[in-house]
């Protein structure tokens, strides 16, 4: 890669994750930065509202009422994408046509009993409270005999489907494990299998010896923008020592983690000043009682937005049909990132 220029010429970079191809233009954009940035105004969010299903004390769906919670509080969604008991039934019409059953369990976890924050907006101890739940889900979840992975993610913002603003999280655990996490692990295990080694602990290592395109860094955990982002501002959030999945982590480790993804959040915000919409899960071992060395441990943050507060990158055209593409290159979106360290905003 030594003999091009990879800030000038049309170039296509690696995913060693999920084996796959993402085109990068820079010529396209040599000043990807001109133009007015807008910024949209703070909402004017109450810290509770009697509407909302997720704050303390009011009422769901179902009837029943949410406690005075303090801190976390996880419930059974009321509108699952996956039900615990299902009809075990396949169909399938001459290798075309091909359907089966699947069965999980779906939870919605509130960050906090405030209607009005958000991880960026959180202290680290308050987001530590959070990981500790995921964790303590994870291992309930994931011990039940008929679940195989648990994922969990957020939506943030409108633009990303969330419908409340609360803040929330989703558990999905489900029978079988997804076919882009089962990518995934094919990638590490083959990869240990060519190398000896983790996939994903080498990626760390290269990138913290580059230096280029870390966001942010800590003891434990680092938040960089990967060579091959697709997103313009994806980031992956990686431990520096090889782990598989959450219960792993010791409580150095989970306070690192929880720190550095108030800082990675806060970023977003900070970087068109505005509440910054994203889709953020992680990536783990599969929970079906396998031990997986191949895997590590990691998430990733989908952001779509582009150039400022009102303009968004679309996956279409090209993306839907060829490839995954961008113009500005993850080695400028890691700069903006790390440049982007006045707090926007704050609640008390």
């Amino acid at each position: 890669m030594s003999n091009f220029d990879l800030t000038k010429y049309p170039h296509r970079r690696f995913n060693p994750l999920l084996r796959e191809w993402v085109l990068v233009s820079p010529h396209r954009n040599e000043r990807p930065w001109q133009g007015q940035v807008e910024a949209t105004p703070q909402l004017n969010i109450p810290q509770y509202d009697p509407t909302c299903y997720m704050c303390p004390g009011n009422k769901r769906s179902t009837g029943s009422a949410n406690p005075e919670y303090k801190n976390a509080f996880v419930f059974d969604n009321d509108f699952p994408a996956l039900l615990p008991n299902g009809l075990s039934a396949t169909s399938n019409t001459e290798n075309l046509l091909v359907a089966e059953t699947e069965t999980g369990i779906c939870r919605v976890l509130c960050f906090s009993p405030r209607h009005d924050l958000t991880l960026s907006q959180m202290h680290a101890r308050e987001i530590r409270l959070v990981v500790d739940e995921w964790i303590a889900q994870f291992q309930e979840l994931g011990g039940r005999g008929e679940i195989s992975y648990v994922q969990i993610f957020e939506n943030r913002g409108a633009l990303m489907g969330a419908s409340n603003p609360h803040p929330h999280c989703q558990i999905w655990a489900s029978a079988r494990v997804p076919h882009l996490v089962t990518k995934e692990q094919e990638s590490q295990r083959a990869y240990k299998e060519a190398n000896g080694s983790c996939l994903l602990c080498d990626y760390v290592s290269l990138e913290l010896k580059q230096k280029e395109r870390v966001v942010i860094a800590n003891e434990h955990f680092v938040a960089l923008v990967p060579f091959w982002a697709g997103w313009p501002f994806e980031t992956m959030v990686l431990p520096k020592r090889h782990f598989s999945a959450m219960p792993e982590m010791s409580n150095e480790e989970r306070d690192a983690l929880s720190g550095i993804l108030q800082q990675t959040t806060s970023r977003y915000d900070n970087l068109f000043q505005s509440p910054f919409p994203y889709s953020m899960g992680f990536h783990q071992s599969p929970s079906n009682g396998t031990v997986r060395s191949e895997w590590h441990f990691h998430g990733h943050f989908f952001p779509p937005l582009l150039r400022s507060a009102t303009v968004r990158k679309f996956m279409v055209g090209y993306e839907m049909l060829a490839s995954p593409q961008r113009d500005i290159t993850p080695e400028t979106a890691a700069e903006r990132l790390r440049a982007a360290t006045n707090n926007f905003w704050r609640k008390t």
